[in-house]
Order: C-alpha cells, then sequence, then structure tokens
C-alpha cells in the first residue's frame, strides 16, 4: 500500500509542482556551512517561524551578505521581535529579510544613526527610497548578531513575495542537507461530538506508537464508532544539527484516498495566529507540547489545502479500515504511521460529563461578563467555539477559566479601582498571576479615569497588582568621575524588579545620547565611536521609567580626551 500511494504522490508532485520559484537568483547570506536551528513555519508560540534560523557557529559577527541586488527598503530597529533587520527588494519582486543583527555596513549603519539621533529614539522604522541604498549581489549589509527577541547568535532569514508572505527559502534553491526521516513522536484520536467513540469512549486517546524496523511507525488496532480525527506529535531534524525542527508536508489516506494535507510552502501574517487553532490547544496548554490536528474545525489557515470530508473520518459498523499518515521534509525524507480501524459499537461507552457553568460564550455575538469591580468583554469571534467559561471574582482577582481555549484576538479585561486613593492608583497595574505560587506579570495596561484595561487573548488568572517601587540605574563598566578615553563603549545597567521597564533616555550635558538596550543582559550601551560627545567633562543622565511610571535618575560624571 506504501509503495502504491508514493507512486501516486510522485505522479501527483509531477503534474502540479514544477517550482515556479527561481532556483540560482538568491545565492547564501552566509559564507559558511549552512545548518539550521529553525525551519519555515516551525510551530512557535502564537505563530509560525516565517523563516530559515541559520547557526552562526555560537559566534556574533560573522559576514551577511545581500542574497540578490536592489535596494534597502525597510530599515527596523527595536528591543525585542527581530531586533535589528534588513529588508532588501529585489526587481523580479522578492524581498529578503536579514534580522538579529548586530550592526549593519558602515553606510546603513551612518543613515540609522541619522534618524535615530533626529528622532531621539533607539528603536525606529525607516523605509529608505530605492536610490537611497542600493545594493549588489552577494555584498556585505550587516555582521550577524543576537539582537531582539533571539534565544542565541543566529541570522533569521526570510524570503517574501510582493503580498509580503514569506516563502520557504529552501524553494529557491537555498540547499540544507538532510537524509534523516522525520521523526513521530506522539498520535491521537479525536471523537469530535457526542455520538462518536474511540475506543469505547468519547474523550480524546493517546494510541500506542510502534516504530519498525524500516523506520515507519504502525499503532495498536482502536475501536471506532461515528465522526473521528487524528492529532501527530512530529519533527524534523537535518544532518548537520541535533534540534527538533518543523517538518515540511504532512498528508493522510482513507483507505487508499487523500485525506487531508498540510503545506508548509507559504503563509500570510495575517493568518499565523490560527496556528493555536491547527495545534490542539489545550494539549499545549497542560503538556506543553505541541500536536497538530489532521482534520480542519473553524480552521482559515492557507496551508491547509482542499480535503476530504475536511479531514473527519466516518466510521461505520462492521468495518475495516486503514489510516495512513505520512510526515516529510522538505528533501522527500519521509515517514509513514498506518492506523487500522474496526468500526465496533460497545454497549459501554464512556461518555465525558458536559461541563456546564452560569456563564456561555456565544463565539458569533459579543458577550459581557460583569462582577463585582471586573467586567470582560469578548466581541464577536473572539474564539474559534462556544463553551461554558468559568467566571469568579473574589476581591481583586478574576478568576477567568484556565488558559485552554485558543483566541482569535484581543478581549478587555475592566478593573474599576475608584475605590483607592489617588496615590494607589497610580501604581496600580493589571498581572496575570502565573505557575503554581501564582506570580504577577504584568500585564499591558491602560488607565482610563478610574478604569484599568488590559487587553489580551489569555485566559487565566488576573488580579491587580502595585508597584510602588522605581527601577534600578548602576554604572556597568566605570566609576564616577572615571577618565575613559580608552573606552569604545559607555554600559549602564537598568532593572526592574515589578511592573518591567516601560522606556528610558540618557543625555550627556543635556545633549541626547544613542543607548542601545538589551533586555537579555538588562544593559544601555552607548559607542563613543557616535562622536557626538566631545567635552572633556561630561555628566551622564539617566531616567528610566516603569510600566506605572515610577522612575529614578542615575548622574556621574566622567572625563574623556
Amino acid at each position: 500500500m506504501r509503495y502504491i500511494l508514493s507512486l501516486l504522490l510522485v505522479f501527483s508532485s509531477y503534474l502540479s509542482a514544477q517550482n515556479p520559484y527561481p532556483q540560482d537568483y538568491f545565492s547564501n547570506p552566509l559564507d559558511i556551512p549552512l545548518v539550521l536551528s529553525g525551519t519555515f513555519a516551525e510551530l512557535r508560540s502564537n505563530h509560525f517561524h516565517s523563516g530559515l534560523d541559520i547557526k552562526t557557529q555560537q559566534r556574533t559577527g560573522l559576514k551577511v551578505k545581500a542574497s540578490a541586488g536592489g535596494f534597502v527598503s525597510r530599515i527596523k530597529v527595536s528591543h525585542y521581535g527581530y531586533g535589528k533587520a534588513l529588508y532588501i527588494t529585489h526587481p523580479n519582486g522578492y524581498t529578503t529579510v536579514y534580522a538579529h543583527l548586530q550592526k549593519f555596513l558602515p553606510d546603513i549603519e551612518a543613515y540609522v544613526k541619522k534618524h535615530q539621533y533626529k528622532n531621539e529614539s533607539y528603536e525606529i522604522e525607516l523605509f529608505p527610497k530605492a536610490e537611497d541604498l542600493p545594493i549588489q549581489k552577494d555584498s556585505l549589509i550587516a555582521y550577524s548578531g543576537n539582537s531582539g527577541g533571539s534565544g542565541g547568535p543566529h541570522l533569521h532569514y526570510e524570503i517574501r513575495d510582493k503580498q509580503e508572505r514569506p516563502i520557504n527559502p529552501m524553494l529557491f534553491g537555498i540547499d540544507i542537507k538532510d537524509s534523516v526521516n522525520p521523526i513521530i513522536t506522539s498520535i491521537y484520536a479525536y471523537p469530535l461530538d457526542n455520538n462518536s467513540f474511540v475506543n469505547n469512549s468519547n474523550i480524546k486517546q493517546k494510541i500506542r506508537l510502534t516504530p519498525l524496523k524500516n523506520g515507519d511507525y504502525t499503532t495498536e488496532n482502536i475501536e471506532a464508532i461515528g465522526n473521528i480525527g487524528f492529532a501527530v506529535g512530529t519533527f524534523d531534524r537535518q544532518d548537520l544539527a541535533a534540534n527538533s525542527n518543523g517538518v515540511y508536508n504532512i498528508q493522510t489516506f482513507y483507505n487508499g484516498t487523500r485525506n487531508f494535507e498540510i503545506d508548509f510552502k507559504r503563509f500570510a501574517f495575517s493568518e499565523t495566529k490560527h496556528i493555536n487553532q491547527l495545534i490542539d490547544y489545550e494539549h499545549f496548554a497542560t503538556k506543553r507540547q505541541r500536536i497538530q490536528k489532521l482534520f480542519r474545525k473553524n480552521n482559515p489557515l492557507s496551508i491547509l489545502k482542499p480535503a476530504l470530508n475536511e479531514g473527519v473520518l466516518n466510521i461505520k459498523d462492521s468495518t475495516y479500515s486503514v489510516y495512513k499518515i505520512r510526515v516529510a521534509d522538505y528533501k522527500n525524507n519521509e515517514s509513514w504511521v498506518t492506523i487500522h480501524i474496526k468500526g465496533a459499537k460497545n454497549k459501554s461507552l464512556k461518555q465525558e460529563p458536559a461541563k456546564i457553568t452560569p456563564y456561555f460564550v456565544n463565539s458569533s455575538q459579543t458577550t459581557h461578563l460583569n462582577e463585582g469591580i471586573v467586567s470582560v468583554d469578548f466581541y464577536k469571534d473572539t474564539f474559534y467555539e462556544d463553551f461554558y467559561i468559568d467566571f469568579e471574582v473574589k476581591n481583586d482577582t478574576l478568576k477567568l477559566h484556565e488558559d485552554v481555549k485558543a483566541a482569535k484576538k484581543n478581549f478587555n479585561i475592566t478593573f474599576d479601582v475608584s475605590k483607592y486613593s489617588n496615590e494607589d492608583r497610580n501604581s496600580l497595574y493589571i498581572a496575570k498571576l502565573l505557575g503554581e505560587n501564582k506570580y504577577p506579570v504584568y500585564t499591558s495596561t491602560k488607565r482610563k479615569d478610574h478604569l484599568l484595561v488590559a487587553r489580551t487573548k489569555k485566559l487565566g488568572t488576573y488580579a491587580l497588582s502595585m508597584d510602588t517601587v522605581s527601577p534600578t540605574i548602576s554604572a556597568k563598566n566605570f566609576k564616577d568621575k572615571q577618565w575613559l578615553s580608552n573606552f569604545r563603549y559607555l554600559k549602564v545597567k537598568i532593572d526592574d524588579q515589578e511592573s518591567g521597564i516601560s522606556n528610558y533616555r540618557a543625555t550627556v550635558n543635556g545633549k541626547w545620547i544613542l543607548m542601545e538596550y538589551d533586555y537579555k543582559t538588562k544593559t544601555l550601551t552607548h559607542d563613543f565611536n557616535d562622536n557626538v560627545i566631545t567635552d572633556t567633562k561630561n555628566n551622564l543622565k539617566v531616567i528610566v521609567t516603569d510600566n506605572v511610571g515610577n522612575n529614578s535618575t542615575f548622574e556621574t560624571l566622567f572625563y574623556r580626551k
């Protein structure tokens, strides 16, 4: 059966997939063997990974080259996310993206710093004209780094089309050594309504998985009745790395007919949030494992291809069926799972009791909940499905279900703080309580007179928290009144233990200076090569403000010749 299905796949690929993407247009962005720590469309928290994460040999400062000629069309510098990122638009309409950079080519660096000083802001987004920063193929554009939300030194590399949709760079001939079959870690079966059962149960079932000598897998035989679906836990590895990466394609077959397909070639940023409906969100929230559902349920993702009955199997009594899952990487290394299904309705069926609360969320309508000093507003289409929700307010704490339901968009949590004094109100914020110890973590909070409003996509427990402690500021690599003539950098450490850093401002002799903030090391850094500090005696003043408005001021003298 596998041999026949493989022939069908090869023939189908030959007919439909003459690769439409140019193969020799884009070159490698680094002059080292390409080894990945992250693959395209890999499953991440609340999004699909939009490019390739290329390892930089645990170093920063590697030369990053333009994959093709064009012009710098966008530059973005931020504390989080992509950190320092460069976008190059090419004559063929595609755009390449290079992120988590350490620094740009000197001409680009000067262009960026000019605007940072003009705007008096480290974080900046620029859109140069085509004639401002032209780029030649394979020319040096930047140096690799670890800026922004990077978890370690690497280059994040993307190719986007004219609609700004990211596309797997491997489709353009970016070659990665890979001869390793994807690994299957788990299989789950789902009864999809109250009249459907798997192994006599109406509850999701983990199916015992057995690896075979040829690299494929089989499972225990199951009995089922009604509408059922499956989910798979899987990852891929390349030859030169031990990372657990995302796969390229997943297909299912029901009695020899293609039943469902997830094709990780391209997606739009506007749809990436729907990853939380592709995975079993509750499973991830409770077990920290991402398993992908092999059936479509209220999910508009374009990577889900037209399928037979949306991937749902309708199992009849006294039938015998074979269900197969094919998982493949870009190099067409593949792993198969075979599941034998007997249609059988047992007399003693275990049905999951429906949980009913006084509060019901109809996903197609606006829902307003209110108790005590707290109100919650779910607008139309906030969630993918209807459900009974836990809603309880005790003093200044809100229990809003468990974080097991995926939300499409933000909802509002509002606390009325009119009972507090004006002074206390200014120190309050809304916190999400995490872990067994209910540790408060700042949730972005807006003040509207006597109301505090947080916008979030996460259910869970929230509470009012108070921050009366100002941020801390200290010199990191110098002392008060020290001569710094031979120093390249001026470094200051800043921290806030409560609501977190909101903003900072640094001046020397009353003039704004550029200081780069690395939140991972809690460090502000000024580069004396900016040549904006020309006096011998210099008064450094740093003001740091936290998220509720507490601020601290640090002042010191230093000398330079």
